[in-house]
């Protein structure tokens, strides 16, 4: 194609295969073209190409945000725009596109600092942060997206662009939340801060003991402070030889503990968690940084995955007796269930404002399953049904950077964010990108567009 540097696939192309296909294998596209960017200039020559042509404009580093199908448009893969540096004195990181966190943790860490990464560490970082991004230590220090400084973004008209809070303040404000709905962001600057390692790790606990552990959590959650960032995940593991022999086969309730101060004082807060009862692993130390990755630790591998999630205002025990009777180890039903602790930093408004919605939300719902394991249609009604009855606790709000395969309805993409900042992001929609040229995602429409 000309004016691009990288390769492009085409159906039928050797590689075209393996570039379509992302972490989520839950859809399975068929795009016509697949550019693999080496730089900004590829974006852009892309851009223009797909405006052009008439196509849609879909952008994947990772492929972990998965959300509809791109048969037919273009794709951008970022993957491999590997540029990143720190400057230790300014306490920032710079990457490219196609930088997974993991690559950001390695970097930070040689001058004793971190970026307000995720779970998994494989995921990239600037899809991540461009959906807000909720992070392990997200109660003491807020949004990955709040702590954005600057980005490089392509437009709808193929232009670059360098967008901060003093050029662009506008487009500054909607990326910072709105994900892929304004261009295609080529690269990023972020803060650091100043962290080597935390007091965190897993508590396994049996099924016996899973109601004892959702409910001692939740109430043991409303009295930890900001430095205490943690979760809790229902799954029954298979019995499979590459998981730890305690988990083989077995449903558990893991409580993940995320402590960002003194070990000492984090033991302290542990401790109420420790008595609920036995545990099959208890897996908390003294950890780096660069370790993170291990208190969840996510399947690194690609798997088809049917996602759903929920703001949750509050987390009582009738709340948790629901989950427990729709997601406990006597329920049978094709879920992994996991509720993370927000509140804290979270409930801020950052110092420059943004669209990053769920403010009000004192934890996240969040379920998922393996598509190889139950069929869709069961999987997809009784997610449903999960969710629809917790709807009395329920803010009426989701995190976009969690929405499935299900979740690409102009209501439900709309419920992330306050009325009035999903209003200001349709206005802004229609003066950056009028025809809807970034539609291949989790569609904000320009305002008008019916």
């Amino acid at each position: 194609m000309i004016g691009i540097a990288g390769p492009v696939f085409r159906p039928g192309d050797e590689g075209y295969d393996a570039e379509r296909r992302g972490y989520n294998l839950a859809l399975d596209h068929r795009p016509a073209l697949v550019v693999g960017a080496t730089g900004a200039a590829d974006v852009a020559a892309a851009v223009r190409y797909a405006a052009e042509a008439g196509l849609g404009v879909a952008v994947q580093a990772t492929g972990h945000g998965v959300s509809v199908p791109t048969d037919g448009q273009l794709v951008i893969s970022t993957a491999r725009m590997k540029g990143l540096r720190i400057d230790p004195a300014a306490r920032t990181a710079w990457f490219e596109a196609g930088v997974r966190w993991h690559e950001v943790i390695a970097a930070a860490a040689e001058h004793g600092l971190a970026p307000l990464s995720g779970s998994n560490p494989e995921v990239g970082a600037v899809g991540y942060t461009l959906g807000g991004g909720i992070g392990l230590i997200g109660r003491r220090y807020g949004y990955a997206a709040d702590h954005v400084r600057g980005l490089d973004l392509v437009t709808a008209d193929g232009q670059l662009r360098a967008v901060d809070a003093e050029r662009e303040p506008d487009l500054f404000w909607a990326l910072r939340g709105g994900k892929d709905n304004f261009g295609v962001v080529t690269a990023m600057e972020i803060d650091l801060v100043p962290l080597t390692g935390l007091f965190g790790g897993g508590l396994y606990f049996p099924a016996e003991s899973a109601a004892a552990a959702l409910h001692g959590w939740a109430a043991w959650t409303r009295t930890v402070p900001e430095e205490m960032s943690s979760s809790i995940q229902l799954i029954r593991y298979p019995d499979l030889p590459v998981l730890p022999e305690p988990l083989r086969g077995r449903f558990v309730a893991h409580v993940r503990i995320a402590w960002c101060g003194e070990r000492a004082e984090g033991e302290r807060w542990v401790r109420p968690l420790r008595e609920l009862g036995p545990t099959l692993i208890d897996s908390l130390r003294e950890l780096p940084y660069q370790e993170v990755g291990s208190i969840h630790h996510e399947p690194p591998m690609p798997v088809a995955a049917y996602d759903r999630n929920t703001a949750l205002r509050e987390l009582d025990a009738d709340a948790v007796d629901l989950l427990l009777e729709l997601a406990g180890p006597a329920a049978g039903a094709p879920v992994i269930l996991e509720v993370r602790h927000h509140g804290g930093a979270y409930a801020r408004s950052p110092r420059v404002a943004n669209a990053v919605g769920g403010r009000d939300a004192g934890y996240m719902l969040f379920s998922t399953f393996l598509l190889e394991l139950a069929p869709l249609a069961t999987v997809r009604e009784v997610h449903a049904a999960l969710h629809d009855k917790l709807a009395p606790w329920s803010t009426g709000g989701a995190f976009v950077n969690f929405l499935g395969i299900d979740d690409t309805a102009a209501d439900l993409v709309r419920a992330c964010y306050p009325a009035e900042d999903y209003r200001r992001l349709a206005d802004l929609k229609a003066v950056y990108d009028p025809g809807n040229l970034f539609r291949v995602n989790y569609n904000i429409p320009p305002a008008g567009e019916r």
